[in-house]
């Protein structure tokens, strides 16, 4: 059967309506080829990509050494399962490791799937060496939270749109407000079956939400005042997109863990996925020290594709050019001059009122209600200047551009958003 060839934007967008499952609302553009910055659509039009994915493409679309990584393992051997040994999964586990500082990693292939991963570590952990009891675990996490929309993630969403329906839902998980300390103290000392506390370093979903500066140290010093796991998803904020190799890095400078606690807030647990393959395939990690991993036996958790040697050698290279190329120092410096410039803008306008972010994940505020449709038309309006953003929560913008970006275009792109938004002022 001869696959049918695309040729215009408007033929793709009604193949997809009449045979794909309506799951996702996408900015009308289809897109075709990609290469650092820039992607084209299929009649030919340049845009720069402001959403790298929602921070997957860290490394830019199509990064050479990635692409070689993965052509390279893909023709050698791309697939064994568990059920044997391959030459790459060992390097690949003792480089994961080393480059992030901890003992073990758990590899499986989406973010969702490492959360899931996450929570059962953590429960298991909270049974056999926390001493709790059997099926009374609790893992605290933060409203307006996003960790994926599998069962047991929805069960403590705040998002009803993606809840409405799916139950019944996983019990098991306390919620408490974002960035409120007190709230955390108040819930590990309400019981002693707190498994861990499950946090975003930054909440990008909920609008890029950036909390107080020593927020993580603290819930990280709190759970360990409680025998509880802090559980870190750094799944969109990790890997250089904050301008720290992770987000709980704050401004740290060094590629790998910094020793300064002012600096640096080291997880019990670590969920990373997207920007670890560079957007190339699908690879996420779990990674954590013995004390909490050697809780996994053979049989008690896995994945047919996880720890693939395809997604080892692309993870590999992924890292490897964050490394080389100084992907932390860019989004650091280049993120700073992004809000200063996009602040510029704001002191003079009424139609938006901040912006707001850490290195390269960024979000502008738009003076309007969530009900209103003024942020996507923002959007489609950046999309017809040749910029390509995403509204959340309906008055925000979300802005990621991909790490390789140079000052140049990245100048050249607060030019089109502020010439955009001067559109929509009254």
């Amino acid at each position: 059967m001869q696959l049918e060839k695309v040729t215009a934007s408007e033929q793709a967008i009604e193949m997809e309506d009449k045979y794909g499952a309506h799951n996702y609302h996408p900015l009308p553009v289809v897109l075709s080829k990609g290469k650092g910055v820039h992607v084209w659509d299929v009649e030919g039009k340049q845009y720069y990509d402001f959403l790298s994915a929602y921070s997957a493409v860290n490394q830019g679309h199509c990064h050479p050494k990635i692409v070689k990584a993965m052509h390279d393992q893909a023709s050698t051997l791309s697939l064994t399962s568990r059920a044997f040994h391959n030459d790459i999964l060992g390097p690949y586990e003792k480089y994961v490791t080393e480059y992030f500082n901890f003992d073990k990693v758990l590899p499986m292939n989406t973010g969702a799937e490492a959360v899931e991963t996450a929570i059962k570590i953590a429960r298991k952990w909270a049974y056999e060496k926390k001493g709790v009891e059997e099926h009374q675990a609790q893992i605290i996490v933060c409203e307006n939270n996003f960790h994926g929309r599998t069962t047991t993630v929805i069960s403590f969403s705040n998002d009803e749109n993606a809840r409405k329906n799916f139950g019944p839902y996983t019990p098991g998980f306390i919620k408490i407000p974002y960035n409120d300390i007190n709230a955390l103290k108040e819930a590990l000392e309400s019981t002693e079956n707190i498994a861990g506390f499950l946090v975003e370093p930054i909440q990008g979903e909920a609008g890029v939400f950036t909390p107080a500066d020593d927020y993580m140290k603290q819930a990280k010093e709190l759970c360990s005042q409680h025998n509880a796991l802090f559980i870190a998803d750094e799944i969109q904020t990790g890997i250089a997109r904050t301008g720290g190799l992770l987000a709980v890095c704050g401004n740290c400078d060094c590629q790998n863990h910094c020793e300064r606690q002012e600096t640096y807030t080291k997880p019990d647990m670590l969920i990373l996925g997207k920007a670890l393959s560079g957007g190339n395939y699908p690879v996420s990690a779990v990674l954590a020290d013995n004390e909490v991993m050697n809780v996994i036996q053979p049989g008690q958790h896995g994945s047919t594709f996880g720890g693939n040697p395809v997604a080892g050698a692309v993870a590999i290279a992924a890292l490897d050019v964050v490394k080389d190329e100084n992907l932390i120092q860019n989004a650091r410096k280049l993120g700073n001059l992004f809000r200063s410039e996009l602040n510029k803008y704001i002191e003079q306008t009424d139609l938006v009122s901040l912006v707001r972010g850490r290195g390269l994940l960024n979000a502008i505020v738009i003076n309007d209600s969530e009900e209103s449709s003024t942020a996507w038309d923002i959007c489609m309006a950046l999309r017809d200047n040749g910029l390509l953003a995403k509204p959340t929560h309906g008055n925000i913008i979300r802005f990621a551009p991909p790490l390789v970006m140079t000052e140049e275009e990245l100048l050249d792109c607060v030019a089109i958003i502020v010439k955009t938004l001067k559109q929509f002022e009254k």
